[in-house]
């Protein structure tokens, strides 16, 4: 029988898909994975996960800021 393999949430292809499902929303990913906003951006900006326009309006400071942050 096979056994079901196991799926690291944080993986950057898994993480990118799981915000296309939340409809590219960070707060609605946040609440998915149930962690603050605030390290829901630093996972994205680690695997160089573009954000929507809105959330791009709303986070894009932190989100550059963390992004360089992986990049050091």
């Amino acid at each position: 029988m096979m056994q079901p393999r196991e799926v690291d949430p944080t993986d950057g292809r898994v993480l990118e898909r799981n915000y296309d499902y939340a409809q590219r929303n960070v707060r609605l990913l946040a609440m998915w994975y149930e962690c603050d906003v605030e390290r829901m951006l630093e996972l994205l900006a680690e695997h160089d996960i573009e954000l929507s326009r809105n959330d791009r309006l709303e986070f894009g400071s932190y989100y550059r800021a963390a992004r360089r942050a992986s990049v050091q």
